[in-house]
């Protein structure tokens, strides 16, 4: 089946002249890697090319190649829309509330809601950068140096250094053929997963000072005012969710980050392969993977937190 639906992407690539992609909200390096590969793919082959991210690139991946072609709002004029790495269509951004369906969503979530009119969904794949690695050359297109290294960032920063139990031979050969490419994976993965700001690096004090476990969850909370008083910029836990997953002897790692909008992100990280949180997280409209998940939740940060603890506990049977 899903043969059948990369020809059509491909027939339908090779027919677009203006094509619009994007990816969720708060982007991680699957996203940024992957929105950025094909749409440098797409535009050496001759089409113009749109890249938009609601959130913009984080200062993590700005060191990419052509990360400086990606905007924070769309503008007319595209005859193909295309989304990566968008388990949900709302998850693309207050810039897309209007906008039809996509022609192509191509993506790695297992809780994907197949939104476009072409889904080529692999939720055995550990990236939807690994699934363009795998893909681009199918459809025609030349992987130059710049989009080897926006996609080993998809993999390199979806597997966590090459650490998540999903990690396979394949991963681990695509990322190979990426790096003889002329990409260099030791500076790219000191960039993408080790170095931090200054003020990331105070955020993440003052998470940890608040960390509390129970029933086999660990947990930290991040505050709009942590926020503030550490001086971060983004709107995300920068990435506070792997240290809080590294706790020995817990069951499941969680974070709740506050939102100026009356909401809360709220990531899961199964720390037993046994569980899978991508089930409590669509119980909150959200998704993700077996081993990793996240929703955007309305209301108050106390009433969201207290609410997410016990439906993780009960569905988990951790009480």
């Amino acid at each position: 089946m899903n043969e059948d639906i990369s020809r059509s992407i491909k027939e339908r690539l090779e027919n677009a002249q203006h094509a619009l992609i994007v990816s969720h909200v708060r982007p991680d390096g699957d996203a940024i890697g992957s929105a950025l590969a094909l749409g440098l793919a797409l535009k050496n082959a001759g089409k113009t090319v749109q890249i938009v991210l609601a959130d913009g690139v984080t200062s993590s991946f700005r060191y990419l190649e052509g990360s400086e072609l990606i905007a924070r709002e769309p503008k007319e004029g595209y005859d193909t829309f295309i989304t990566v790495d968008c388990a949900d269509f709302k998850r693309v951004g207050k810039p897309f509330e209007n906008f039809p369906a996509p022609d192509i969503n191509i993506d790695h979530h297992k809780t994907n809601e197949q939104f476009g009119a072409l889904n080529l969904i692999e939720e055995k794949e550990v990236a939807t950068a690994a699934i363009l690695a795998a893909r681009l050359p199918e459809w025609g297109y030349e992987i130059t140096q710049p989009i080897a290294a926006a996609l080993l960032v998809g993999i390199v920063t979806d597997t966590l250094g090459f650490r998540t139990s999903n990690t396979n031979p394949t991963a681990l050969r695509l990322s190979a053929a990426l790096m003889e490419k002329g990409v260099d994976l030791s500076d790219l993965y000191m960039r993408s997963l080790v170095k931090k700001s200054f003020p990331a690096a105070k955020y993440w004090g003052m998470g940890l000072s608040g960390l509390e476990q129970k029933n086999g969850i660990v947990w930290a909370t991040l505050t709009l005012e942590d926020r503030k008083r550490a001086g971060y910029g983004g709107n995300d836990d920068a990435d506070l969710i792997n240290m809080v997953s590294a706790i020995d002897g817990n069951k499941v790692g969680m974070i709740f980050v506050e939102q100026s909008d009356n909401r809360v992100k709220v990531s899961w990280r199964a720390l037993d392969a046994s569980f899978d949180v991508s089930q409590v997280a669509k119980s909150f409209q959200g998704g993700g993977h077996a081993a990793a998940a996240g929703a955007d939740i309305t209301g108050a940060l106390e009433e969201v937190r207290e609410a997410v603890l016990k439906a993780t506990r009960n569905l988990l049977n951790l009480n």
